[in-house]
């Protein structure tokens, strides 16, 4: 590593994304709205990816690759949820959330939403940070390869399956309908299994560095996150309530992985 340690760089990266939550969520109060948090989620890694670079010198094949494809990843998902929010308004999550808050609701979403937010970000984003902290002029190897390549699969299925989600949305005569068509016909959630694709692709580029190998709690987390917390679980739970043949979708089509829908 060229100017600070790993250690430094860390700390230097949480303080950078602490920072930023701090100031949205005073942008939060006056809109009285969090619901945009979700764009800076996917902003914040490339937040992670530039400073670091940055700092560390910048160069080298390996920290070019992990900042690509963390800038085409997350300016693009990024800039997806704004207008997603712009166009559709607050989060029905969120204003459920906030509903429920007893005391100051401020103080409650400067701990549940934006410090918890900031703070998953950080680990998750642990192979990008391990990979900018790569000597200088690290080569490319069969695991780079291999990684960018999972990437780029990832990138693929989350931008196309939020298209094509968007397009069926726009249809008003797909109002009450399940999408079952292009990508997500072979999977429920092709947008999270591309964000899954894309961190353990980082991953993989992360294992070429000297203790790459504990940056694994990163893609674990999000993997976690995306299945069986705030992602796929949540959604899942709501619009088998709400929508009428969502069980028998989720009964015929893969869960996470894109696989051939099941004959029932």
């Amino acid at each position: 590593m060229d100017s600070i340690g790993l250690f430094e760089l860390l700390a230097y990266d949480f303080l950078v994304l602490i920072g930023c939550m701090l100031l949205l969520w005073l942008i939060s109060i006056p809109l009285g709205d969090v619901s945009f948090v979700d764009s800076f989620w996917a902003a914040g890694f490339v937040v992670v990816a530039v400073f670091a670079y940055a700092v560390t010198g910048g160069g080298g094949g390996l920290r070019q690759l992990a900042l690509g494809v963390t800038a085409i990843w997350g300016t693009r998902l990024a800039l997806y949820l704004f207008w997603r929010w712009r166009h559709d308004g607050p989060d029905a999550r969120y204003v459920a959330m906030v509903a429920k808050v007893k005391g100051s609701v401020p103080l409650f979403t400067l701990k549940n939403v934006f410090l918890l937010q900031g703070m998953m970000l950080w680990v998750v984003s642990l192979p990008i940070q391990f990979v900018m902290a790569a000597p200088e002029g690290t080569p490319l190897n069969g695991l780079a390869a291999a990684g960018g390549t999972l990437a780029a699969i990832g990138i693929f299925f989350e931008t196309v399956g939020d298209w094509q989600m968007a397009r069926f949305r726009a249809d008003p005569a797909n109002k009450g309908q399940v999408m079952d068509r292009g990508l997500w016909r072979y999977t429920r959630h092709p947008n999270y299994f591309g964000d899954a694709c894309v961190f353990w692709g980082l991953y993989l580029m992360a294992l070429q560095v000297d203790g790459g190998v504990w940056s694994v709690f990163g893609p674990l987390l999000l993997t976690w996150t995306l299945v069986k917390w705030s992602g796929a679980a949540l959604l899942e739970r709501r619009l088998s309530r709400s929508k009428p043949g969502y069980e028998a979708y989720l009964a015929r089509t893969s869960s996470f992985i894109p696989w051939f829908p099941k004959k029932v």
